[in-house]
C-alpha cells in the first residue's frame, strides 16, 4: 500500500509485502475497572482504524483478570462508548473466557522448568528484585522440583492457601537488565467474586502473562499498545514463545495521548467520583467519553482530533485548545443558531402594534439554508451587556441616542431607559424602524451592531451549565491543581423553538457559544450544557 500514514502502517505494509503476515487482526483490550476517557479514544481509533484500513478484524476484549476492581457497569459503559464513537467490533471477548487455557499454559511452563511456586510475600519479592543498577537475588523456592511445583500450583487453585501466601513466578533471569524479566509473578491468589465466573477461581493470571496468551488464542497479528508497555515487550515475547505460539502476535508501542489540564488516569478519575467532587463518571467536566457525550461533543470531532494528534513514537503533550478546535469546527457546520438571553432586561418596543413573525436563518453553513419563525412583539428581552447608559470606548451595541439591529428582525432606535434604586438598568424603550427587516427599504441603515433577543410573551426559561477544566494549568499535587468552582449554573430566557429540542441536540447560542440539550431534556426541563465557546484559540 502506497502512502501509509504512520510508522505502524509502515511495519504492516512491509510484513504484508514480505508475506510475514497474511491478515491484519487487532484488538482493543480495556480493563473494566472504570469508564473510558479521551486517551482511550486514541487507542480505539488506532486499533479499529488500522483493522478497517487493511480489511482485517478488531476484537473488543475485556481484560477482566482483577475481579476486585471490575464491575459489569464498566463493561456496559465501554461497549456504549465504543459504539457512540462510531466503531463496531468483530467479536466481544473476555480474558475470563481463557482462564482454563491460561492455567494449562502455566502448568506447561512448570513442566518445562520455567515456572515455580514462591512463598515470598509481595514485599519480599520487591526487595529481592534488585534495582536498575544491581541484580536481583534468587528466591529460596526457585529450585523446587517440577513435581512439588505442580502439586503446590494445583493446591493454589483448590484454595488450600490464603491470599498472598503463594504466587507462581516465571523462572527467567534475576540478573536481567530489564527488571520485568526478573522472575515476574504470573499467578496470584485472590478471593474475590468475578463478574462472570463468580467464585469458580481463587487464582488469577497477571496481566503480563494473560495478555500475550489472549492475543495468541485469538490469532491477533498486531498487539498495539502505549509506550509504557515497551519494557514489557521482552516478557510478552517470552510468554508467547515458551507457551508455543511462534511467531505469534507482534507487540508495537505508540505514544499515549496527553492533554494539558486534562486528567488522563482512571485512578484519579475514580477518586473524583468516589469523593463526590463530580457528579459521576458522566459528569460533563470529566474527560470520559460518556462525560464528553453528556457535554455535547460530537463523536466525529473526537475522531478528527485523534487523527490530527497522530501516531508517534515518543510522548508529548497536546493543547486542550486543539480538541476544542475540532469540536467547534464540527458544530460550526452542524449546529443551528438560536437566540438566548443570559442576563435579561426588558426591551419595550413603543411603536409595535401586534405580534408578528420574523424569519431567522438556522445555519448559514448548512448545505441547504433553512429558516424558522420567531415572534416579534411589544415586549422583548435583550442581554444586559447589550445596553450601556454610559458606554465605554468602541462599544458597538445599544446606547442612548443610538440604533442597533435585532437579529433577524428590525433596526430599533433608543427612546429611554429606567434604573432601580442602585442605578442598575431595569428596562429600555425603543422604537423600531419600519421596513428595516432584511429586504426592506430601510434595511441598509448603518447601525452600531447586531444583538440577539427573545419575545417576552413566548420565551422559555432555560438553565445553562457552564464548565471550566478540572485541572488548573501547571504542575504540582493533584489535589492542589483541582479547579475551584469548575461548574457554574445560570438561568436564561430562550426563544420558544428550543421547547421542541430533543436530548443531545446541539445549538449555537448566538454570540454566546455552543450548547447541548442534556440527556434528560424535555417535559419542562429545559437545561443545556455549554460545549465550548465561539473563540478558537488553537493555532492551526
Amino acid at each position: 500500500m502506497e502512502g501509509s500514514g504512520n510508522f505502524i502502517e509502515d511495519i504492516i505494509d512491509d510484513e504484508l509485502a514480505r508475506g510475514a503476515v497474511t491478515e491484519v487482526a487487532t484488538r482493543f483490550p480495556p480493563e473494566p475497572n472504570g469508564y473510558l476517557h479521551i486517551g482511550h479514544a486514541k487507542a480505539i481509533c488506532i486499533d479499529f482504524g488500522i483493522a478497517a484500513k487493511y480489511g482485517g478484524r478488531c476484537n473488543l476484549r475485556y481484560d477482566d483478570t482483577n475481579p476486585s476492581k471490575e464491575d459489569v457497569e464498566y463493561v456496559n459503559s465501554i461497549k456504549r462508548d465504543i459504539e457512540w464513537l462510531g466503531f463496531k467490533w468483530d467479536a466481544e471477548l473476555y480474558a475470563s473466557d481463557y482462564f482454563e487455557r491460561m492455567y494449562d499454559c502455566a502448568v506447561s511452563l512448570i513442566k518445562k522448568g520455567l515456572a515455580y511456586v514462591c512463598d515470598y510475600s509481595a514485599e519480599e519479592i520487591r526487595q529481592s528484585r534488585g534495582t536498575l543498577t544491581s541484580p536481583g537475588t534468587d528466591s529460596p523456592y526457585r529450585n523446587r522440583s517440577v513435581e512439588e511445583n505442580l502439586t503446590l500450583f494445583k493446591q493454589m487453585r483448590e484454595g488450600k492457601f490464603a491470599d498472598g501466601e503463594k504466587t507462581l513466578r516465571a523462572k527467567i533471569d534475576m540478573s536481567s537488565p530489564n527488571i520485568n524479566m526478573r522472575d515476574p509473578v504470573i499467578y496470584r491468589i485472590l478471593r474475590a467474586t468475578h463478574h462472570r465466573t463468580g467464585d469458580k477461581w481463587c487464582i488469577y493470571p497477571m496481566y503480563d502473562f494473560a495478555h500475550p496468551l489472549e492475543d495468541a488464542f485469538e490469532g491477533i497479528t498486531y498487539s498495539l499498545c502505549t509506550l509504557e508497555f515497551e519494557d514489557h515487550r521482552p516478557l510478552y515475547d517470552w510468554v508467547k514463545v515458551n507457551c508455543g505460539f511462534v511467531p505469534g502476535p507482534r507487540q508495537i508501542e505508540f505514544a499515549r495521548l496527553n492533554i494539558k489540564r486534562t486528567i488522563m488516569s482512571k485512578r484519579y478519575l475514580k477518586k473524583l467520583v468516589d469523593e463526590g467532587r463530580v457528579d459521576g463518571w458522566s459528569d460533563p467536566r470529566m474527560p470520559t467519553l460518556s462525560g464528553m457525550r453528556e457535554r455535547g461533543y460530537p463523536p466525529e470531532a473526537i475522531r478528527a482530533f485523534c487523527a490530527a494528534a497522530g501516531v508517534a513514537k515518543s510522548n508529548g503533550e497536546t493543547e486542550v485548545a486543539m480538541l476544542e478546535h475540532f469540536v467547534r469546527d464540527s458544530l460550526n457546520k452542524s449546529a443551528d443558531r438560536v437566540m438566548v438571553v443570559k442576563d435579561p432586561i426588558k426591551l419595550n418596543i413603543v411603536n409595535a402594534a401586534a405580534d408578528e413573525e420574523c424569519l431567522v436563518e438556522n445555519n448559514p453553513n448548512a448545505d441547504e439554508v433553512t429558516y424558522r419563525s420567531v415572534t416579534f412583539g411589544k415586549e422583548l428581552y435583550i442581554d444586559r451587556s447589550d445596553f450601556a447608559a454610559d458606554p465605554p470606548p468602541k462599544y458597538k451595541r445599544l446606547v442612548p441616542g443610538g440604533t442597533v439591529r435585532l437579529k433577524g428582525a428590525y433596526i430599533v432606535k433608543y427612546v429611554s431607559h429606567e434604573c432601580d434604586a442602585d442605578g442598575n438598568v431595569t428596562e429600555v424603550s425603543c422604537e423600531y424602524i419600519p421596513d428595516s427587516k432584511s429586504g426592506g427599504v430601510n434595511a441598509g441603515m448603518k447601525v452600531k451592531g447586531v444583538i440577539q433577543w427573545v419575545n417576552a410573551k413566548d420565551s422559555i426559561d432555560v438553565t445553562l451549565n457552564e464548565y471550566d477544566y478540572l485541572l488548573l494549568d501547571g504542575d504540582g499535587d493533584f489535589n492542589d491543581r483541582l479547579t475551584p468552582d469548575s461548574k457554574k449554573v445560570y438561568s436564561a430566557k430562550a426563544e420558544a423553538s428550543l421547547a421542541l429540542a430533543k436530548p443531545y441536540d446541539r445549538f449555537q447560542f448566538i454570540r454566546m457559544g455552543y450548547y447541548s440539550a442534556v440527556g434528560s431534556y424535555g417535559e419542562g426541563r429545559y437545561e443545556f450544557n455549554m460545549v465550548t465557546g465561539l473563540k478558537d484559540s488553537y493555532g492551526k
